[in-house]
């Protein structure tokens, strides 16, 4: 007896219900925004959606930053006000990883880092860590008077692909965990291209409405790259791998450091 096989527009159809599972549940780990109770979630290999994911709470930054401007808000209320939602969007889930990695660093002895970062109260690195990240992007966005929407997209999706770098390159420290089922689902470097695709993408973008001024299309592609990449690998070198926490470390760093680059070109 002969098997079914799908018709083309029916393995379109499964695989087109796929990502949409998949990115369905990409939001709603990653951010607090609203995902329809009815639809199907999906958060095996969520991560491969992390950029994309990032590039949406970029554009709704910049949106939220557009219409401030047409309030003719100060820049730097500006900028205050829209730290502030990214923090609100993401729900702190990158900026609490951050926290907590710094508390681990901060511990001399290697072997009681994780057990610090595991643990649910915020030390004095931990508060450090976080009023150093909240005060970079706040003074890069205020120095940034143009090109922040771009900026803003371009800082969100790097600071995600350099999660995925991290993931994909680096050993899981803890058996169990927020991050152990991305490490369990990545299997492939071609997993990355997506994401990089994306990034790069912005500073094509960049590059076509700068008016043909290409030097902050490519410092973004290059600075972002080697930000990402570079951050993932500093945590990896402290710690011999990486967990939940210094996934979300890698992509408030990347997010705070790309945007002084951008402020300083």
């Amino acid at each position: 007896m002969n098997k079914y096989k799908p018709r083309p527009w029916e393995a379109i159809a499964q695989t087109a219900k796929k990502l949409r599972a998949g990115m369905a549940a990409a939001i709603a780990f990653y951010t607090c925004l609203p995902v329809p109770l009815s639809w199907t979630l999906e958060f095996r290999g969520i991560a491969r959606f992390a950029p994309l994911v990032g590039l949406g709470v970029g554009a709704l930054l910049a949106l939220f930053d557009a219409l401030l401007h047409l309030l003719d808000m100060p820049i730097l209320t500006r900028s205050v006000l829209i730290v502030g939602i990214w923090i609100a969007i993401t729900g702190g889930l990158h900026l609490d990883g951050a926290m907590d990695t710094a508390d681990g660093l901060a511990v001399q002895d290697p072997q009681r880092r994780l057990e610090v970062m595991a643990d649910s109260r915020t030390g004095a690195f931990g508060t450090i860590a976080a009023i150093a990240i909240i005060l970079l992007k706040t003074a890069a966005l205020n120095d940034l008077d143009s090109s922040r929407a771009i900026a803003l997209m371009a800082a969100a999706t790097w600071g995600r692909w350099g999660q995925l770098v991290a993931i994909a390159r680096y050993p899981y420290l803890k058996a169990t965990g927020k991050g152990a089922f991305h490490k369990e689902s990545m299997h492939s470097p071609w997993d990355l291209l997506p994401g990089l695709a994306i990034a790069i993408a912005l500073s094509v973008i960049q590059g076509s409405v700068g008016g043909g001024d290409w030097s902050l299309a490519i410092g973004m592609a290059s600075a972002g790259s080697a930000i990402a990449i570079l951050t993932g690998a500093w945590f990896n070198q402290q710690l011999g791998g990486h967990t939940g926490d210094t996934y979300g470390a890698v992509v408030e760093w990347t997010e705070a450091l790309l945007l002084c680059v951008l402020a300083g070109f």
